[in-house]
């Protein structure tokens, strides 16, 4: 371990599966940020380590603010705020964690009702910053917080079945209050729509193919409609939406893994090494080898700082 609280070294990103407590309902988790730190260290995980947990994560600050890394992008979570880390990215606490202040409300993808997830607007794009909240959003969040935590304590209360139910509908109420928080969802169109088709079928093949015509074919839709869609999703074409998600891929891989950047080349599909230099260097403006030796071993530059405006996962799955 690094004077800092930073891994020695570049460790290998960890796969986390969600694993419930014995005898908690199996889906929702609720606990504070204090005991993950010392948690993580009784079993014997380094706390600090790169984790790529397969379940939603919402993290929120109180007293003392929260230094985190999150694919790349640094942010601070300042005394009330709040971070949703998605399933699948990568996440590395900074060396504040030994003293945070906060609580970690985990879900596995499919927990929530179909309508909490469209009313929550929780299909992609995702809003990556923090979030700030203040006056009554503030306070419909804590109160919403406290019944899911007081809930959640009181297992025995009431019978398995009926306790999951209760928490299901507890959390949707703190992740439609997050979300309102955020501002109004937009409106589903058919633009939408091919838009969350296009991001999973990238997600899913996009070290297959960087061609935004096998996509196209694929899901039905013509080239130009993909990038419509795109661009009124994101801001960018279909074409730079998958160039990016193979280059996160690329950057998780060469910092996280112990694979070779030829290894790299050939898990992310290009066809020779150079071929894959070309294209981490045009969009990067350095080559794989001087991105995996540089500063920030899943840290990041300044450029990609995010901090609130205001001053994980529980360690079994460490």
């Amino acid at each position: 371990m690094g004077k800092n609280g930073h891994p020695a070294g570049r460790p290998d990103v960890r796969d986390l599966e969600y694993t419930p407590a014995v005898g908690a309902p199996a889906g929702v988790e609720v606990m504070e940020l204090a005991d993950l730190y010392e948690r993580s260290r009784r079993h014997g995980n380094d706390p600090y380590a790169p984790l790529r947990p397969a379940f939603h994560q919402l993290i929120g600050a109180r007293g003392r603010p929260l230094r985190m890394w999150v694919d790349f992008v640094e942010h601070e979570l300042r005394p009330g705020s709040w971070l949703w880390i998605r399933p699948g990215q990568v996440q590395r606490f900074g060396p504040d964690l030994v003293a945070a202040d906060g609580v970690i409300v985990l879900f596995q993808p499919g927990f929530l009702p179909p309508a909490t997830v469209s009313v929550a607007h929780m299909d992609p794009p995702y809003e990556q910053r923090p979030s700030v909240l203040d006056g009554s959003d503030a306070e419909g969040l804590r109160r919403a917080l406290d019944h899911l935590a007081y809930e959640y304590g009181a297992m025995a209360s009431l019978p398995l079945t009926a306790h999951t139910e209760v928490l299901r509908a507890l959390l949707s109420v703190l992740v439609v209050r997050l979300a309102h928080a955020r501002g109004p969802a937009l409106r589903p169109t058919a633009a939408s729509e091919t838009f969350r088709r296009f991001h999973t079928a990238v997600e899913r093949d996009h070290a297959v193919t960087r061609r935004v015509e096998d996509y196209a074919a694929a899901l039905g839709y013509s080239p130009r409609t993909l990038t419509r869609a795109t661009l009124a999703a994101t801001g960018r074409t279909a074409k730079q939406y998958v160039d990016d998600r193979v280059l996160l891929e690329a950057k998780r891989l060469l910092q996280h893994s112990g694979l070779t950047a030829k290894e790299v080349t050939v898990r992310l599909g290009f066809t020779d090494a150079s071929d894959f230099t070309k294209f981490f260097r045009l969009r990067t403006g350095m080559t794989p080898g001087a991105f995996r030796e540089g500063p920030g071993s899943g840290g990041c530059r300044a450029r990609n700082r995010s901090r609130s405006d205001h001053a994980g996962s529980p360690d079994r799955h460490r």
